[in-house]
């Protein structure tokens, strides 16, 4: 697990000598274990922030710290679950699961009856030979959850993982994802467009709005688990979070 700390983060960027701001004056705290998601229009900067998390952007100011350590750089206690599912397509999927610990140091054997563990995990132990254009977008997106999973990182960053499928499969992957969480007890900070799919999934959704990018309020989900997307408090802090999402149109 991770506890993460957000302060005072801000991004710019330079456009045609134009400076831009993505981000401004951002704080937030993860408490260890807990599943946050975060919402609000495109352009709110909800990716920039996970992007820096990830250490794949660089605040303009600000720090992030992780158990108390500021984090200047991308590293392996931080796993990242993308839209697309960025499979190697000549490696099976256990064979995706396996790499990120081989990159490791981890040697051959040990690194696949992990791999094993993690696709057991996502329910796809029978598919461990499959190559990826073999599988359903669910299914590589499973495996790329795997990958992800697989060499325990602490937080667990994911970004819009399921906003490309259908919305069936969108549902048994949102479940899945409980499961997994309620499991691992990972630290995870997700970012949707999908009001609903956030009270379900999280601890506490945070609202974002533009121009530039900030947290305008923090929603505490006291529901009990497992949600009812038609249950009627369910449906009150959907309707609270999509005005609230309005009010800054």
């Amino acid at each position: 697990m991770a506890q993460v700390t957000i302060k005072s983060v801000s991004k710019n960027y330079v456009t045609d000598g134009r400076t831009v701001s993505a981000l401004k004056d951002v704080s937030l705290e993860l408490k260890d274990g807990e599943f946050v998601c975060v919402v609000g229009h495109s352009g709110c900067g909800k990716t920039t922030l996970l992007n820096i998390l990830a250490g794949f952007l660089q605040p303009t100011a600000g720090e992030i710290l992780i158990d108390g350590v500021s984090r200047v750089k991308a590293n392996p206690s931080i796993g990242v679950v993308f839209q697309e599912y960025a499979l190697f397509p000549w490696r099976t999927a256990l064979e995706n699961i396996a790499f990120g610990l081989e990159m490791n140091g981890t040697n051959k054997a040990e690194s696949q009856a992990e791999a094993a563990r993690f696709l057991d995990l996502v329910h796809l132990g029978e598919f461990a030979s499959a190559y990826p254009h073999q599988l359903s977008g669910g299914m590589r997106q499973r495996v790329a959850v795997a990958r992800a999973l697989a060499y325990e990182p602490g937080l667990l960053l994911m970004d819009e993982p399921f906003g490309a499928l259908d919305a069936q499969t969108r549902e048994r992957l949102q479940t899945l994802t409980q499961e997994i969480w309620q499991a691992t007890h990972k630290t995870i900070f997700y970012v949707t467009h999908n009001i609903s799919e956030a009270v379900y999934l999280g601890e506490k959704v945070v609202i974002m709005r533009p121009d530039p990018g900030h947290i305008h309020d923090v929603v505490k989900i006291d529901l009990p688990r497992p949600r009812d997307p038609l249950g009627d408090e369910f449906i009150e802090i959907q309707r609270h979070i999509t005005r609230e999402i309005k009010h800054g149109e």
